[in-house]
């Protein structure tokens, strides 16, 4: 064996000890905090009596498995002096009711009594603008190879509205989601923009609109720049948590994630061309 070849088999050597070497990171921990999954829509076509609302604790960053926030008290309560229990199907999380009354414009609160501390959320009844119909354009993005859906709808004249739009494909697990508001569209017909790269023709979109209030458009909109192309390269400052509107009114310091939004809500099925 030669000089050269005996230096690379050294150095290849070396190479693959320090490749076994263990490095630990330390990620910084914090208690739990309670995040609050609480949509109640309204879905055109249904009565709307049957809602669910999930219960999550945070937890570490490489923890695989979300757990559970297990034996909470949860109610919902509209100005009309109704009541409605939410209750836990086994230790999933997940809390739901089958007696929920639906009132466009009429406002609810939300009361989660959870480990001695109790959380409350008030929201209004928002009414949606259902979908006109779809435009599908075969030429978009930069090389003017993907496939861009607009979906149309006619917002109400003099009256502020704001939008909260889901595209749901069947070959992703994550929805796409936008929000809108009528500042510069009021009572004309606007579109929702939906692109994306892999999208071909036979893909099934289910396209969810949701009529909401003005206080959790701002809440969408932050979280969407922070996670969207907005959000800055990964040597960004991290942006800041995003508080919805659920309060801890026994210890305000230990204030929960997520959000608590009662809408109408229109659905559409579009097959992709």
């Amino acid at each position: 064996m030669n000089f050269f070849k005996k230096t690379i088999y050294i150095f290849t050597l070396i190479t693959l000890f320090n490749c076994e070497d263990v490095i630990d990171l330390k990620v910084p921990t914090s208690d739990p905090k309670l995040v609050i999954e609480a949509s109640l829509n309204w879905f055109n076509d249904t009565t709307g009596n049957e809602q669910e609302i999930r219960l999550s604790l945070t937890a570490p960053f490489f923890d695989d498995q979300v757990p559970p926030a297990n034996n909470a008290n949860i109610m919902v309560s509209d100005t009309n002096n109704n009541t409605f229990i939410f209750t836990e199907e086994g230790n999933t999380g997940v809390y739901k009711t089958s007696e929920f009354i639906p009132v466009i414009d009429q406002e609810y609160t939300l009361n989660i009594d959870y480990q001695t501390e109790t959380y409350i959320g008030t929201e209004i009844l928002k009414s949606v603008t259902p979908i006109d119909n779809i435009e599908q354009n075969n030429e978009g993005g930069f090389g003017a190879d993907e496939i861009e859906i607009k979906a149309f709808y006619s917002d109400p004249a003099n009256v502020e509205n704001y939008y909260f739009f889901e595209f749901r494909n069947n070959f992703q697990t994550v929805p796409t989601i936008e929000v809108y508001e009528d500042r510069f569209t009021n009572g004309n017909q606007t579109f929702a923009f939906y692109s994306d790269e892999d999208l071909v023709s036979g893909h099934q979109l289910t396209i969810n609109n949701f009529g909401v209030s003005e206080q959790f458009y701002q809440f969408m909109f932050l979280l969407v720049q922070q996670t969207g192309q907005d959000a800055g390269g990964p040597f960004q400052t991290q942006p800041a948590t995003v508080r919805g509107n659920c309060v801890n009114i026994t210890n305000p310091d230990n204030f929960p994630l997520g959000y608590f939004r009662v809408s109408q809500a229109n659905t559409f099925n579009y097959i992709v061309q």
